[in-house]
C-alpha cells in the first residue's frame, strides 16, 4: 500500500527526487541519440549504460549495505524480477516493440502504467478511487495523448502491441517493487542489483542473437562538438541510468506507488521539452497543451484525501519482501 508521507519535508523531497527522475530519464533519447546516427543498435546502448551504471554504483552500493550482501540474498526473488522485469525486461520488450509499431504507439501504451495500477487496484479492492484521483488520471492521460502524439497507418502488429504491453507492465513492477524494498535494502543497492543482472541477461540474449549488438567507436556529435562515442555512453549511464533509477527508487518509498508512478509522467514532458531545446525538434502548442494537462492531473492525484489513501495497492507484494524474521544466508558467497 502507499505509505503515508509523515512530514511536509519527506513530501517536498519525494517530489523532487520524482521530478529529477523525470528529468533525467527524459534525458536519456536526447544523450543516447548521437550513438544511434553512428550506428549503434539500441541493444548495444542499452547494455552499455547498465554495465557503466553498476560500476559506478558498485562501492556506494555496496558501502550501503556495509559490504554485507545477505539482505540481497534474503530477498532475490524480488531484487531478481526487480531486475529483469523493470530494467531489462522493460529495455527489450520496447525495443523489440518498436521494430514492429510506431514508436508514438509503444510509448504511449508503457506510459499506461499509472493508470494500469490504478485500474488493478480497483478490480482487486473493488473500491472505487476518490474523484480526484480518477479525474487526475483522465486528465494525465488526454495529455500523455496530446504529448505523445501516438501516429502511424496502416494495421499494427499484434505481437508489437503485446511487447509494448510487456514493457509497461514493467514500468509497473518498477514503481511497485519501488514501494516494497526488501528489507534492509537501500534504494541504491536495489538499483545496483537490478543493473548488474540486467546487463548480464542483455549480454546473454546478444551472445545468442536475440539482441542485436552493433557499436562504433569513432567520434560522435554531441551537443554540437565532436567527441569520442564513450561520452554519450557515459553520460547517459551515469546521469540517466544511475542518477534516474536511485532517485526514482528514493521517490517512491517517500510518495507511494500510485502518486509517484503518476509523477513519473514528467518524464514525457522533460524528454519533449530536451528535445525542443537541445534539437530543435518541434514541441507545438497541442504537446504543450497535453503537458499543462499531465501537470494538472499529477497534482489531482497527489489531492486525493488521507482518508481514501488507506486501500490496499495494486499488484501482491513480492513474497520475501517484508518477511518477518529472515532465514539464514545462504553460506558460501
Amino acid at each position: 500500500m502507499a505509505p503515508a508521507i509523515t512530514s511536509p519535508r519527506r513530501g517536498v523531497l519525494g517530489v523532487a527526487m520524482g521530478l529529477a527522475a523525470g528529468l533525467a530519464f527524459g534525458a536519456g533519447g536526447t544523450i543516447v541519440k548521437p550513438l544511434f546516427v553512428e550506428g549503434w543498435s539500441p541493444g548495444a546502448a542499452v547494455f552499455g549504460r547498465l554495465v557503466i551504471a553498476a560500476l559506478v554504483l558498485a562501492i556506494p552500493a555496496l558501502m550501503a549495505v556495509r559490504f554485507d550482501i545477505r539482505p540481497l540474498l534474503r530477498g532475490w526473488r524480488t531484487v531478481l524480477a526487480y531486475a529483469v522485469l523493470a530494467v531489462a525486461g522493460v529495455q527489450l520488450a520496447f525495443y523489440a516493440s518498436i521494430e514492429r509499431i510506431p514508436v508514438s504507439i509503444a510509448l504511449l501504451i508503457e506510459y499506461l502504467a499509472p493508470v494500469a495500477l490504478l485500474l488493478l487496484a480497483w478490480a482487486r479492492t473493488r473500491r472505487m478511487p476518490h474523484s480526484v484521483v480518477l479525474l487526475g488520471a483522465a486528465l494525465a492521460l488526454g495529455g500523455l495523448v496530446l504529448v505523445i502524439g501516438p501516429t502511424g497507418s496502416g494495421a499494427l502488429d499484434p505481437i508489437g502491441l503485446v511487447l509494448a504491453g510487456v514493457a509497461m507492465i514493467g514500468v509497473a513492477f518498477y514503481y511497485v517493487v519501488g514501494d516494497r524494498v526488501p528489507e534492509g535494502v537501500p534504494p541504491m543497492t536495489l538499483a545496483w542489483s537490478g543493473f548488474v543482472i540486467g546487463a548480464l541477461v542483455l549480454g546473454l540474449a546478444g551472445l545468442v542473437g536475440v539482441l542485436p549488438m552493433d557499436a562504433t567507436f569513432g567520434e560522435v556529435d554531441f551537443f554540437g562538438l565532436r567527441t569520442a562515442w564513450w561520452i554519450p555512453l557515459l553520460t547517459v549511464g551515469v546521469f540517466s541510468t544511475a542518477f534516474a533509477y536511485v532517485a526514482g527508487i528514493t521517490s517512491i518509498t517517500l510518495l507511494g506507488t500510485r502518486f509517484a508512478s503518476f509523477l513519473g509522467l514528467s518524464e514525457v514532458v522533460f524528454a519533449g521539452v530536451i528535445g525542443w531545446i537541445v534539437l530543435g525538434e518541434a514541441f507545438t502548442v497541442v504537446a504543450i497543451v497535453g503537458a499543462v494537462l499531465i501537470l494538472i492531473g499529477i497534482v489531482l492525484v497527489r489531492l486525493e484525501p488521507e482518508a481514501a489513501v488507506a486501500a490496499p495497492e495494486a499488484l501482491p507484494e513480492p513474497a520475501d519482501a517484508d518477511e518477518p524474521e529472515p532465514e539464514p544466508a545462504p553460506t558460501g558467497t
